[in-house]
């Protein structure tokens, strides 16, 4: 597995390349992880996923809170 730091940095760089379509992105690399039945990385992207939810749930640096 990759470390937490790498695992944030992909959530990062998925959703900065993505954007709206990033978790239909991240579910066709599952898909076909899956296929292969490559665990290690369905787990990954699984991981990813979850940090890519957490970055959506997080407000915006700069943005105001009240």
């Amino acid at each position: 597995m990759i470390s937490e730091r790498e695992l944030w940095a992909c959530a990062n760089q998925v959703l900065e390349q993505h954007g709206e379509v990033a978790d239909a992105f991240v579910a066709e690399r599952i898909r076909t992880l899956a296929a292969s039945a490559d665990e290690e990385g369905v787990r990954t992207w699984m991981a990813i996923a979850r940090r890519l939810d957490a970055l959506r749930a997080t407000p915006a640096e700069g943005s105001l809170a009240h």
